[in-house]
């Protein structure tokens, strides 16, 4: 590895460990010619997760996108934000795990719903309600009916 300060290419690392996620290794290096030290970091290259929308777009897969998507059917529940942020984590850990870098937004999709029902059933039904476009109250009493 080069300095970021003197461009020398020959640095020696003098400290190596763990970053506090454990996904990466932190190292110390110093410049034996300009003596400065600096930080680097080696990480694990993930491949990006395209999502698959239903026109057939493709885009890549937003935490945020899917943060948003899950924190409006929990408003004015139960459901704290650490609860979010564990089914969050559990879906993108999911989608990381499948074989394919490609995934079609209704599986996500699914995958929120199957995790909203066993978490919170009023926050399910109003996921459910954008998720599957219901468009009259019959629609409602379907999925009512499914959860009793």
């Amino acid at each position: 590895m080069y300095c970021i300060f003197c461009k020398n290419t020959d640095t020696e690392v003098i400290e190596t460990r763990l970053s506090e996620d454990g996904g990466a290794i932190r190292r110390r290096r110093q410049c034996p010619k300009c003596e400065k030290r600096f930080t680097t970091y080696e990480r694990i290259e993930e491949l990006p997760i395209l999502v698959i929308k239903r026109d057939g777009r493709r885009e890549r897969f937003d935490r945020e996108k899917l943060r948003k998507g899950v924190i409006l059917p929990c408003e004015k529940t139960t459901v704290t934000s650490e609860q979010i942020e564990n089914l969050i984590n559990e879906v993108e850990a999911d989608l990381k795990q499948k074989d394919s870098t490609e995934i079609e937004s209704r599986e996500i999709g699914n995958l929120v719903a199957r995790k909203l029902k066993k978490l919170d059933k009023i926050a399910y039904i109003r996921f459910a309600a954008v998720f599957k476009r219901f468009v009259d109250p019959e629609d409602f009493e379907t999925e009512l009916k499914k959860l009793t």
